[in-house]
């Protein structure tokens, strides 16, 4: 399985259109580049609806690799909520979303939350090792200050998450069951909401 890539795609246009015919025109290509953009990015504004509790089920688990080699295991965070964000440094969406999930380990990390950056690099930009991709993470750590645990994702991941494309959010709540999935660029204010009802969860 290979990820579908989604990178970002900008269209410019300038000058007057005086006739109808033009304006037509302009108005087509417009259609078009809004399609295509929404296709680069993937899904925008993304919403969820929190999987009842009966009804959850657990997270496929993980063992991972952090930049210092040590291992990461999602029962590492078992007792709290985890938000797992499936990324990758090329991935026009996942850039979007980092200063929303920076945002929210900065206010939630003291409430028994944490953001977990799984990089899809290797799978997304099909490299040959995890220090080929760490060689594109690390750069993009530092100039976007992420304050949360970043692991490299492998290919076994993209079948037991059923990614197909990136950016894949999902939560996780303190019993490392699947709350909710988001497919596309997340919606802050959802993530938000459901973030507050599985921290009141006990």
């Amino acid at each position: 399985m290979k990820l579908v890539k989604t990178g970002q795609w900008t269209a410019r246009f300038g000058g007057t259109f005086p006739s109808v015919a033009k304006r037509i025109s302009v108005a087509i290509v417009l259609l078009v580049s809004w399609s295509l953009t929404t296709k680069a990015f993937g899904q925008q504004d993304v919403h969820a609806t929190l999987i009842p509790v009966a009804m959850r089920v657990a997270a496929p688990s993980f063992n991972l690799a952090d930049e210092t080699g040590k291992a990461v295991q999602l029962s590492d965070y078992h007792g709290k909520v985890a938000l797992l964000n499936f990324w990758a440094t090329e991935c026009g969406g996942c850039v979007r979303e980092v200063p929303y999930f920076v945002e929210m380990q900065s206010e939630h990390k003291g409430d028994g939350f944490t953001v977990v950056g799984i990089s899809m690099d290797m799978s997304y930009e099909e490299l040959k090792s995890a220090d080929d991709a760490w060689g594109r993470v690390r750069p993009f750590v530092a100039q976007h200050k992420l304050n949360y645990p970043i692991v490299m994702g492998d290919s076994s991941l993209l079948a037991a998450y059923k990614l197909n494309a990136l950016p894949v959010t999902y939560l996780i709540d303190r019993s490392g069951r699947t709350a909710a999935v988001y497919v596309g660029v997340v919606s802050k204010d959802d993530v938000e909401a459901n973030l507050k009802t599985l921290l009141s969860e006990r």
